[in-house]
């Protein structure tokens, strides 16, 4: 067996379950802990390594880590990797630099094996599961509440003030105010505002 085949058995075995919560969004997922505990039955049973490595980039005026995630067939010493990349914020509030450079290489080296062991870290199916009702309801559904205030939220956590918001929506979804957003435009928009904090 080679290291492609070897990676392909694990790839289609391994269970990682979202085992986290987040209180604040109210979501569940999966830490890099969670994929390494899944991990190593199967690489054992494989006869394969895993290793991560981190290295540090600077882009501009900004700081990345960049993660790799390497798997490597033991037995004929043949191996693949993977790398992702995530952006110091300096901005985190609470947390001293060590500690922000941390779980910056958490995020990068959780990413580099999704890549690596293709794990969709997309939100559960129940999450999206319209019950039935059809594309059209689900589309239609106005956001809660909850979700607009969240969404205004992380805008300005991330620097963005509430008028910069709005106007995201109009610009971009041709929406008058943010409930009237899909679940998906608003998952995009806040993926969006978190991947591009403002200086």
């Amino acid at each position: 067996m080679n290291v492609y085949e070897k990676l392909m058995n694990i790839q289609s075995k391994l269970k990682a379950p979202k085992n986290q919560y987040n209180s604040f969004g109210n979501y569940h997922y999966r830490s890099c802990e969670d994929i390494l505990e899944g991990l190593k039955p199967l690489l054992n049973e494989h006869k394969a390594i895993l290793t991560l490595n981190d290295e540090v980039l600077q882009i501009g005026d900004r700081f990345y880590i960049k993660s790799t995630a390497t798997f490597t067939d033991i037995e004929k010493g043949e191996s693949i990797k993977v790398d992702a990349l995530a952006r110091e914020d300096l901005n985190k509030k609470g947390m001293d630099l060590a500690q922000i450079t941390g779980s910056v290489s958490s995020y990068a080296r959780k990413y580099a094996l999704n890549g690596l062991f293709c794990i969709d870290d997309t939100k559960d199916s129940d999450a999206t599961n319209n019950h039935g009702k059809g594309d059209k309801d689900k589309q239609s559904k106005k956001l809660s509440e909850a979700q607009v205030k969240r969404l205004y939220a992380i805008g300005a956590k991330n620097g963005y003030d509430a008028e910069c918001v709005k106007k995201a929506v109009l610009k971009k979804y041709s929406k008058t105010k943010a409930e009237d957003l899909t679940k998906q435009e608003y998952d995009e928009l806040i993926k969006n505002i978190e991947a591009n904090p403002k200086k």
